[in-house]
């Protein structure tokens, strides 16, 4: 799945693997069911809601889109924890080479695993890679039931302003 990406960006979004409809798409987050194309609009990221076709426009808006890990499941689950190590090391090599101003992984259990850090939570966190600040925020997917659209949008949200977005 090829990176929405380049340098210098204001904030870089990491998911944790391309869907299986992402995958035959060509799109992030293609999966209708996915709330993060509704919560980066909702928490003032993009002006209006964009389609998944719609990804390269992010760029325009100093935005970007990668994944820790790059093989196609349909759930994140199937990932093994070699795949989340070796995808942390290398979206560490991606980010300092990127030098986005922040990197935002998609989902805390993608975040402790790549990046073993086990107390690890929902917002910024103290590592760094560079001089990129690194935030996680909720996973998107319809899936996480934990985090409503408006509660996920907060999220962003909070995010938005700290990267001065």
């Amino acid at each position: 799945m090829p990176d929405v990406a380049a340098d210098g960006l204001r904030v870089l979004f990491c998911g944790i693997n391309p869907g299986l409809m992402t995958a035959a798409t060509g799109h992030h987050f293609a999966r209708p069911g996915n709330r993060f194309w509704p919560a980066l609009h909702r928490s003032g990221f993009t002006p209006r809601q964009l389609r998944p076709s719609e990804q390269r426009e992010l760029l325009s808006l100093g935005l970007g889109i990668t994944n820790v890990v790059d093989r196609a499941t349909a759930r994140a689950d199937e990932l093994t924890a070699e795949e989340y190590r070796e995808g942390g090391r290398l979206l560490a090599l991606k980010v300092a080479r990127l030098r986005p101003r922040w990197l935002a992984v998609l989902g805390v259990t993608a975040y402790r695993a790549a990046f073993d850090d086990r107390k690890a939570r929902v917002g910024p966190q103290p590592r760094t890679i560079g001089d990129t600040r690194v935030w996680v925020l909720p996973n998107p997917s319809g899936l996480n039931a934990h985090w409503t659209p408006a509660a996920l949008a907060e999220e962003f949200a909070r995010l938005r302003i700290a990267a001065g977005a």
